[in-house]
């Protein structure tokens, strides 16, 4: 009796390795470019503070809702030809933001590009067939590195460009490296078969695996609508005091939206986000803290920009959006250096010591922010140590997470972290444009200096009560 044996993978060699890179820098450039240029963008399309909020989180909450379905479509039909599918679904949307006359256009095309955020995991799918472990690992690594790197470019580069050309080409022209990367990607990178993937974790529930088990899609609609309700009764809460009921009927679907989407990932086969896991003490504290630290970062990561952008003659800074690019440069250095240093951390301390380290970094950071903000290394130095504080708690929450179930439910309970991780980043932006958006007298478009100080004593307060939660984790594994 004969066996049929399949075809070990093609090898992939250092231009495919290489065409990923290229894309990675691509999409990290093209992902990173509203942030420093968003006081711009509000002027030139007469944006209020809270609409600029939500712009600034679509991508966001698109990438939170699609990497899931991304990786579970990678499985089932191969990571190479959701890929290049994906990355077509974000040139079209970096085409849509190059040429948006106007805020609903550009949110249609920053909802286009949130799926690149899919991009990574499939480009480790693509990886890890095709090379053997260790070389996996080194290429995972620098693809990453690569991302990062990409979206430091992007900060830097995104002021000069739409202060030189105009807001058009700061899309154009990372799309048009996105665009020449995939093409690359797909001459040179080998087909991996459906199926070919190394995940192979079954599904508590069903007994099958995820990528028989398929997507959610009932979930992944309802989370969809849950968020866009929330983001929206956020983004229009300070111009509600005159219509209530306006604001009674959105709270009124958002809760709607709430009870559905709990009732289908209840009886889902293979849902979006496994409730039982979220209901152990170890899954819950660690969803509880990110969301919080992540409402802090997200505070100063909208604000500082904000603050920065306002008026020489006010109590502002009057920085344009390249030096405002420049000024936001040494938090992602921050936030690139985080993630190893909090793995290490962990390792060595325990994750309840690393995050009490980093939640106690946050809180001073954003109180002498409320207190101190009339000079440039004020906001430079208080925003690097928030990213900093930021990245050493999720990473440390990502690792206590991991190994606080067993291995076949890392994957799920690590993405319950991750997804309340976007959600808390979510909320803290579209707050801080309500407060500053509440805070802007009539007639002004510039925010009262009390509207921003607001902002980082609620995010100061909120991130120190997180103590409390901190204190009932469990120490955390050292090795």
């Amino acid at each position: 009796m004969t066996a049929t044996l399949a075809a070990p993978p093609v090898r992939l060699g250092k231009a495919a390795v290489g065409a990923l890179g290229m894309l990675a820098v691509a999409t990290g450039a093209l992902e990173s470019v509203v942030t420093p240029t968003l006081p711009l963008l509000q002027r030139e399309l007469d944006m209020s503070p809270a609409e600029g909020a939500l712009l600034s989180i679509m991508l966001l909450i698109t990438g939170a809702l699609v990497t899931p379905v991304a990786g579970k479509l990678g499985d089932r039909y191969g990571g190479k030809r959701v890929l290049i599918r994906l990355m077509a679904v974000v040139c079209a949307g970096g085409l849509v933001s190059a040429l948006a006359p106007n805020l609903p256009v550009l949110l249609l095309g920053q909802v286009l590009q949130g799926a690149m955020v899919g991009a990574l995991p499939l480009s480790f799918i693509l990886v890890r067939t095709h090379l053997p472990a260790g070389e996996a690992k080194v290429a995972i690594g620098v693809v990453s590195g690569l991302f990062v790197g990409g979206g430091m470019a992007g900060t830097l580069s995104a002021g000069p460009v739409a202060e030189g050309l105009s807001r058009h080409w700061m899309f154009a022209l990372p799309t048009i490296a996105v665009i020449g990367s995939t093409v690359l990607v797909t001459r040179l990178m080998p087909h991996d078969p459906p199926g070919a993937s190394s995940r192979s974790v079954r599904s508590v529930r069903s007994g099958h695996s995820d990528a028989a088990a398929g997507v959610d899609w009932p979930g992944l609609v309802l989370l969809s609508g849950t968020l866009a309700t929330l983001m929206l009764v956020l983004a229009l809460a300070p111009d509600m005091g005159s219509q209530p009921l306006v604001l009674g009927a959105l709270l009124v679907v958002l809760a709607a939206f709430v009870t559905g989407w709990i009732a289908v990932q209840r009886r889902a086969a293979s849902p979006m986000i496994d409730l039982r896991m979220l209901a152990r003490p170890a899954v819950w504290k660690a969803c509880v803290l990110t969301f919080v630290i992540c409402v802090g970062t997200s505070v100063a990561v909208y604000l500082v920009p904000q603050l920065f952008a306002v008026s020489a003659d006010a109590y502002g800074f009057g920085a344009n959006a390249t030096e405002i690019g420049f000024f936001l440069l040494p938090g992602a250095v921050a936030a690139s250096l985080a993630g190893p240093v909090g793995g290490i951390g962990a390792r060595r301390f325990g994750s309840r010591a690393v995050v009490t380290a980093g939640i106690v970094m946050m809180a001073a950071a954003l109180i002498a922010l409320a207190a101190v903000h009339t000079e440039v290394w004020h906001l430079v130095v208080g925003k690097m140590l928030i990213a900093l504080a930021n990245g050493l708690c999720v990473t440390a929450m990502v690792t206590s997470t991991a190994t606080s179930v067993g291995r076949s439910d890392t994957g799920i309970a690590t993405s319950l972290v991750l997804v309340t991780r976007v959600i808390g980043y979510a909320v803290g932006v579209q707050v801080s444009g309500a407060i500053l958006t509440a805070g802007t007298p009539p007639g002004s478009d510039v925010p009262a200096e009390s509207a921003f100080v607001t902002g980082f004593v609620i995010a100061a307060a909120l991130t120190t009560l997180s103590l409390l939660v901190v204190r009932t984790m469990s120490k955390g594994a050292k090795e």
